[in-house]
Order: C-alpha cells, then sequence, then structure tokens
C-alpha cells in the first residue's frame, strides 16, 4: 500500500492516482464492518452462555470496555497517522480484523483442547482485536475523507459515517433472522427452531472486512492537508495545545479512576504528567479555545448519542412493554439515520454545519423529552423518530467542523475529536444514563413500598463522577425477571468447575435468598420493581434531554460567535 502524497478534488475523480471515490467507500466498508460486528455479537451471547458455560458476569467481561478502548485507540493511532501515513495503519486495521475474527472462530477448538478458561480467553481477546482494529480504521478514515474531499467535508464525512448505522441494520437484521427469529414472527408454535450456528453469523463481519481490503489493495493514499501543506509534526500537535489535550487528559484521568481503579489522586497525577509532556513536546503552546470547546461539546455529543444507545431499546422496550419492539425502534431510527446522512450536503448548503448542528441539538433535545414521557407504541414512533433526525447528523458534521476550522491539525485534531466523543461515551454516557435509571427507579420503589425496596436494593452504592446512590441490585432483579433460572444454572456451573469458594458462597447466597423467601412474594413485587425500572428509565431519558439542550445553548453561542466574524467559513491552511 503506498502513501505517496497527492491531492485529490472534490468531484472525487483519481487524481494524481489518488481514487477518492474508492478510498472513500472502502472507509464506508471498514465502519459498516464494525457495525455488523457489534449487532451480530448481541444476538450470540446466549449461544456462547450455552456452548460454553459462561455466566452473564462473564459474558459482560468478554464484551465491556468497548467504547473506552475504542476511544483511546483513536487517540493513539491520529498521534502517528501523518508520520507513518493512512496506507499502513489502514492495512493495520485489515489485520487486526483478520487476527480477531481467527481468534473468535477458534473458540471451539479452545474450548476442546483447555475448556471454559481457553474459550474465554480466544472470545475475549478477539473481542480485545476487533475493538483496537475499528479504532485504528476509524483513525485513519476521519482524516483520509477530509483530505479527499476538502471543499465537501460535511456531506462525504456523513456519507462515511453512514456505514455505522448500515452496520448496525445488516447485523441486526442477520441475527434476528438466523437466530429464529424471523420463523417465529411468521409461525406460531416455532420458539424450538435452531439458531444458525454462532460461527456462521459472526463471520458475516468479515464480508465487509475483506471488501475494504480489496478496495484499498494497490491503492495510493493521500498524505493529510498539514503533511501535505509541509506543517511539521510539532504544529500539528500545538494546533490542539494545552487547552485540547487538557479536555484529553481530564477524560483520561476519569478512565484511571473508573476503569483502572486508581486512587482520584494518583489518577489526578497521572493525567497531570502527561499534560506536561504533552506542553513539553509543543513548548507548552496553548493552542485554541476554539478547539477545547468544540472537544468539550463533541464529549457531550459521544455521550447522549452513544451513551444513550446503549440503553435505549432497553427503556423503549419498557415503555412498550416489548423487548422486541424496542429493539426494532432501536432498527427504525438507525434505518433512519442510515437514509438521511447521504442528505447532509445539500442541507449545509443552506444553513452552515454549525446551523446544522444547533438544530440537530434541538431536534435531540425534544425527542429524549418526548420519549420519556411517551405512551404507547405510537408515541414512541413519533418521540424516536424526532430523536433519530436529531442524532444522525451530530458526530460526522462536529468531525467536519474541527477539520475544517483547524486543518493544520492534520489528524491529530480530528482524531481528538473522535476519541474524546468515544470516552465520554465509555466513561459518562453509559454509566451515567445507567446511575440515573438507578438513582430513579431505587427512590420510587421506596416511596412504593419500603418493604420490597429492602429487599431488592443493592449492598453497595453505585458510584457516578462524586454522586451516590443505593440502587437496585442488578443480580436479584434478574433472579426475579427470570424465576432464578440464570441463578441456578450458575451455580451449577461454578460447582461443576470447583470455582473459587467465595465465588460458589455468594451464588449460593443469591439462589438460596431466591428459593428461601423472595420467591414467596415475587408476584407482588415484580409489578412494583418493574414499575421502579420505567420510572427509573423514563426519568434518565428527561433528564439526559438537558444535555442536548446545553448544546444547542452552545452552538448558538458559536453562530453568534462566528456571524459577528462576518460569518461561518471554512479555514484554509493558512488561517488563525
Amino acid at each position: 500500500m503506498d502513501t505517496s502524497s497527492t491531492t485529490t478534488h472534490d468531484h472525487g475523480s483519481a487524481a494524481g492516482g489518488v481514487d477518492a471515490q474508492r478510498l472513500l467507500w472502502a472507509g464506508f466498508m471498514a465502519i459498516l464492518a464494525a457495525g455488523v460486528g457489534f449487532s451480530i455479537r448481541a444476538g450470540i451471547l446466549g449461544q456462547w452462555a450455552e456452548q460454553y458455560g459462561f455466566t452473564q458476569t462473564e459474558l459482560g467481561a468478554i464484551t465491556g470496555g468497548g467504547l473506552t478502548g475504542f476511544g483511546i485507540i483513536i487517540l493513539l493511532s491520529s498521534l502517528i497517522a501523518d508520520r507513518i501515513g493512512f496506507g499502513p495503519l489502514m492495512f493495520a486495521a485489515f489485520v487486526m480484523h483478520l487476527i480477531s475474527a481467527a481468534l473468535t472462530l477458534a473458540t471451539g477448538a479452545a474450548f476442546q483442547a483447555g475448556g471454559k478458561p481457553l474459550a474465554f480467553q480466544c472470545l475475549f481477546w478477539g473481542m480485545f482485536l476487533f475493538a483496537i482494529g475499528n479504532g485504528i480504521a476509524e483513525a485513519v478514515v476521519n482524516p483520509l475523507v477530509a483530505t479527499l474531499f476538502p471543499k465537501n467535508k460535511t456531506h462525504y464525512l456523513n456519507i462515511l459515517h453512514a456505514g455505522w448505522p448500515g452496520g448496525l441494520i445488516l447485523g441486526g437484521l442477520a441475527s434476528f433472522c438466523m437466530s429464529g427469529g424471523l420463523a417465529s414472527f411468521f409461525m406460531a408454535g416455532s420458539e424450538g427452531v435452531k439458531p444458525v450456528a454462532w460461527q456462521i453469523q459472526i463471520s458475516l463481519f468479515l464480508i465487509p472486512v475483506v471488501l475494504y481490503g480489496l478496495m484499498v489493495l494497490g491503492q495510493r493514499f493521500p498524505r493529510s492537508e498539514a503533511s501535505t501543506s509541509g506543517v511539521s509534526y510539532r504544529d500539528m500537535l500545538g494546533e490542539l495545545g494545552l487547552v485540547g489535550a487538557a479536555v484529553i487528559c481530564g477524560l483520561l484521568a476519569l478512565f484511571f479512576k473508573s476503569d483502572l481503579g486508581l486512587s482520584p489522586v494518583v489518577s489526578a497525577g497521572i493525567a497531570a504528567g502527561l499534560l506536561a509532556l504533552f506542553g513539553a513536546a509543543t513548548g507548552f503552546r496553548l493552542g485554541h479555545l476554539l478547539l477545547a470547546a468544540l472537544l468539550v461539546i463533541h464529549a457531550m455529543v459521544g455521550y447522549v448519542e452513544l451513551g444513550t444507545d446503549s440503553w435505549i431499546s432497553k427503556i423503549t422496550g419498557a415503555i412498550m412493554a416489548s423487548p422486541a419492539n424496542g429493539l426494532l425502534l432501536f432498527v427504525y431510527t438507525s434505518a433512519l439515520m442510515f437514509a438521511l446522512r447521504f442528505f447532509a450536503g445539500p442541507i449545509v448548503e443552506r444553513i452552515s454545519p454549525l446551523g446544522l448542528l444547533a438544530l440537530s441539538a434541538l431536534f435531540g433535545s425534544l425527542g429524549l423529552w418526548l420519549l420519556g414521557n411517551a405512551e404507547g407504541a405510537v408515541m414512541c414512533i413519533v418521540a424516536a423518530t424526532i430523536y433519530g433526525i436529531g442524532k444522525t447528523f451530530l458526530w460526522p458534521t462536529m468531525l467536519a467542523v474541527v477539520s475544517e476550522q483547524f486543518p493544520k491539525g492534520g489528524a491529530i485534531t480530528i482524531g481528538a475529536a473522535g476519541g474524546v466523543g468515544m470516552l465520554s461515551a465509555g466513561l459518562l454516557g453509559g454509566p451515567g444514563i445507567g446511575f440515573l435509571q438507578d438513582q430513579n427507579a431505587s427512590q420510587h420503589l421506596q416511596r412504593a413500598d419500603q418493604a420490597v425496596y429492602e429487599r431488592y436494593k443493592s449492598p453497595k452504592e453505585n458510584e457516578f463522577l462524586w454522586m451516590k446512590t443505593a440502587g437496585l441490585d442488578g443480580s436479584k432483579v434478574g433472579v426475579l425477571a427470570d424465576g432464578g433460572k440464570e441463578a441456578e444454572r450458575a451455580l451449577k456451573l461454578l460447582e461443576q468447575e470447583n470455582a473459587k469458594p467465595e465465588a460458589i458462597a455468594a451464588q449460593r447466597t443469591l439462589v438460596d435468598w431466591w428459593t428461601g423467601s423472595a420467591s414467596a412474594t415475587a408476584a407482588a413485587d415484580k409489578t412494583l420493581v418493574d414499575a421502579a425500572g420505567l420510572f427509573g428509565g423514563r426519568r434518565a431519558l428527561i433528564l439526559t434531554a438537558l444535555v442536548p439542550a446545553t448544546m444547542f445553548a452552545c452552538y448558538s453561542l458559536l453562530l453568534a460567535w462566528f456571524r459577528a466574524r462576518g460569518g461561518y467559513q471554512a479555514r484554509g491552511m493558512h488561517g488563525h
């Protein structure tokens, strides 16, 4: 793969040996592969549990940390993209995707050779390498498309990112059909239909992987605008500057504390040390306050889009009293995003990228508020449509604005935005929306029946940032939901495997709690616990609507600021 320097035109014809359209669609396929892999994986967890004897906790360990890891890989890859070129990095992403598939597909053989522990390692590292492949690809394709189409970044970055909802739809529908969902949908009494082997299902993500591999084979890759214009690596870092790096280091401090379990003082110390190192590398350049502001806003985008996506089908499924309908509603909003992202260009020609972002934030806030207050399927669909329209353009258009305002940052500034969005989704969005559900559900249940609350409350407090709440115990609520089946299955597995005595004792305590006392009041308890969960979900959506409302205020201020300076315009390489 050649990384020769060249430029290209916005209409996408081959210029200087670079086929812009071919590279655009290769990037689209790379992002599509990530979407297909994520959605199919969600559908085959049950088969993994059944075949290899995994508990829900173990499945969570296999799939966890995706967004946070994704964000860190984007940041690291972006730092080296301009140094080693887009081509070698895209090849590295391709190799990671292939190795992740090989490891995952080797799980059956590993299980026969070394039992459950070896099967766990295959799946864990397979998923980990899949996330690395996705992160490297994302770090390449964003600056690549911004370089290929310098005069039309918003339009083409939106087309590029249509690959994500496209992958979610294809993977979701494939999983639904292959897991027997289609048969049960059309034929009554076909619940026992055997799902297609998970190995075949997970292999589907290899189709877009092979396609993007073939599409980039032998292609010449451009260098970023910054590299082509002779901007030094130190100056690229300087565009991010101390204020931009401070936003990233703030999120990394949270990562060290919440994901690595370090103390707040140690976490803050490491983050401060990284910021000092960055300052030394750039000659302590301050950077741009506008870029730091855009990074903070993009952290909010990550919170509200990807963070909400982690929960929305569960919450809407509870509102409509049908988990399947909640999933279908998510597929519908993904389809809406996929279609609309092809039309960002004509919209931006009329109202500018910041105008589109302000309108999107307004729709996102209204949609979430309506979802939180929705009654019945029709209002859920109306609210989800408004929310879906709102979140469609946020992520890719923010990347375009960062690239248009700070082209001298090359892959570093656009990568900083993508990395911050992913870190925020993993560290703030998912956990924050979960915390709001816990807090409101437990308060609701406490008001309804103190005795039931005492029976189901978590033994330890749930923490998020500086806040604490004693939420409902997820394992006890899960036992109530399925009548203790999963708890008893997990206990048998632990006993068969001669697991650690404390793990067996904890699981036996849960089973004894159910069989000894809780099952007797289960029918009455379930009504109250379900109602509390529904209330918590609704309140979480209504409170989350404040995030895009804040974004709308930020975009309005930026619009006023640009208007005072003659209107929004993309900056050239000699701007600032």
